[in-house]
């Protein structure tokens, strides 16, 4: 069992555009609305591949209801847990080059009983769990400590626990020591405050974050594939894309793939790529695996002068 918690969930709405005209009136050629938020992601990504998977989430408002609503049609076991405000809903706007200009709101405000609440929920029941797994933005009046709280409540009970996140909620969990955080470009080099030019600095900068008390970072890099740095090492790995969709999503599919296979090492890296490489090649992020024609790559030696394609720069994240 892997349990997924998703602080600050939303229901995405997905349109697909020609061309994104600034100040002008833009028709669209479909659009589709799917439950969403980076937990919940990963939630559904290894349920529709047969993986014993429990989502845990706040739920308000009619947004609250429509989410609930949505998981239930999609089969997936979810704990909702009830708060007074709505949750957010997050649109995206994709070019039909795959350019995908997201807007997301903030979410809702949690008072402390509410989040206190939600962290309780977690571990309601933890019988044959392996992996806790905190993802995404936190609500707005929710404290940076989330993440470390439950890290440290999840290593307590002997459970490896997985934090995708940014920011000072990242910052916060690191010295309670997860097993596995998830960053992609641009956190990883806001957590580091450098710029990110070539794999080197990737794998340096994941090696700082392991110094700070995560066991393992896994960074995703977009058209770069992503890096995983351990106690064995470093080691690279990619699986281009016959033709990317939309990368709404990637990264959950990336970490719900190694997820699925163990979570740890080369085999689980290479799991990952193919989940993510088969989620850019399908509208939104309730995809499905079978079918998607998917090449991966891994190199356990790693070309640490090669250049990204898209270096992030340090930045602040909302």
């Amino acid at each position: 069992m892997i349990i997924t918690v998703t602080p600050n969930p939303s229901v995405d709405r997905t349109i697909f555009i020609d061309a994104l005209p600034r100040g002008q009136v833009i028709r669209s050629q479909r659009a589709h609305s799917e439950p969403s938020g980076k937990g919940v992601n990963v939630a559904l990504a290894l349920n529709a591949h047969g993986h014993d998977v429990l989502a845990v989430l706040p739920v308000g408002g009619p947004g609250g209801t429509q989410i609930t609503e949505m998981l239930t049609a999609a089969g997936l076991a979810h704990l909702a847990v009830p708060i007074a405000g709505d949750i957010r809903s997050n649109v995206s706007l994709v070019e039909p080059d795959g350019t995908v200009t997201k807007v997301n709101e903030a979410g809702p405000s949690l008072s402390a009983a509410e989040v206190a609440r939600l962290a309780e929920a977690v571990f309601r029941d933890v019988a044959g769990t392996t992996w806790v797994a905190g993802c995404g933005s936190l609500p707005v009046t929710a404290c940076d400590d989330l993440y470390a709280s439950l890290t440290a409540e999840g290593r307590r009970r002997g459970l490896k626990v997985a934090i995708d996140t940014s920011g000072s909620a990242l910052c916060e969990a690191l010295p309670h020591r997860p097993d596995l955080i998830k960053p992609n470009a641009e956190e990883l080099a806001e957590v580091v405050e450098r710029d990110l030019l070539t794999l080197g600095d990737v794998v340096d900068a994941a090696q700082l974050l392991r110094e700070r008390g995560a066991l393992a970072v896994l960074a995703s890099l977009g058209p770069d594939g992503a890096v995983l740095v351990d106690a064995s090492g470093a080691v690279h790995g990619e699986a281009p894309a016959a033709h990317v969709v939309s990368a709404v999503g990637a990264g959950d599919a990336l970490l719900a793939g190694f997820l699925a296979a163990g979570g740890s090492g080369p085999d689980a890296l290479r799991s990952g790529l193919s989940w993510a490489a088969a989620a850019v090649q399908q509208a939104g992020t309730l995809y499905a695996r079978d079918g998607v024609a998917v090449r991966t790559e891994i190199h356990p030696e790693i070309d640490r002068e090669r250049l990204l394609q898209h270096p992030p720069r340090p930045a602040t994240h909302a």
